[in-house]
């Protein structure tokens, strides 16, 4: 067992004099404080006009890549669906109609995906599972939305527009 020992701290009670009972010292020496801090550049951006660089390892947005034909590179082989830590991904595979084969080099297509944003962490886990390079994360940052619903992405969401159809257009 310890022994405990007293120990006692001695405090300085001389009387203030008349400057510190005023308090003028610290007032002005929090004028100074403050004064130095209105001539620093300042922390915050305007963000709408001002935009922020960001790192080069930014991961943003999901998207579904296309191949050169214009095809979805997709096959629905759900690697990235298990590479999700979070488990943000839900992926339904689906066959090709027998009048299909000839137009898609694969069999099996994702007739059903889905990224849940609010569960995703942006590990970019999916990108690197996906043997296809069918899935990769966009430097596009995710808007702001009040509404649940917006934040769970469908494939239509995520694929990238055409490029044959856009040159008919």
């Amino acid at each position: 067992m310890q022994k405990l020992t007293n120990r006692s701290v001695q405090v300085d009670r001389s009387p203030m004099t008349f400057g510190e009972k005023i308090y003028l010292p610290a007032i002005a020496k929090g004028l100074g404080i403050t004064l130095s801090h209105i001539f620093k550049k300042k922390a915050t951006v305007n963000y709408p006009e001002e935009k922020r660089p960001f790192s080069p390892v930014f991961r943003g947005l999901h998207v579904l890549n296309r191949d050169e034909e214009g095809r979805e590179r997709c096959t629905a082989c759900g690697l990235c669906a298990l590479a999700c830590p979070a488990e943000a991904i839900t992926m339904e595979a689906a066959e090709r109609k027998p009048g299909e084969e000839n137009l898609y080099r694969e069999e099996k297509y994702a007739a059903k995906y889905e990224i849940n944003m609010l569960r995703c962490i942006f590990c970019g886990y999916c990108e690197e599972a996906c043997p296809k390079d069918a899935v990769y994360l966009s430097e596009t940052i995710m808007p702001a939305s009040y509404k649940r619903k917006e934040f769970i992405y469908k494939k239509e969401d995520l694929l990238i527009p055409h490029p044959k159809k856009q040159e008919t257009k």
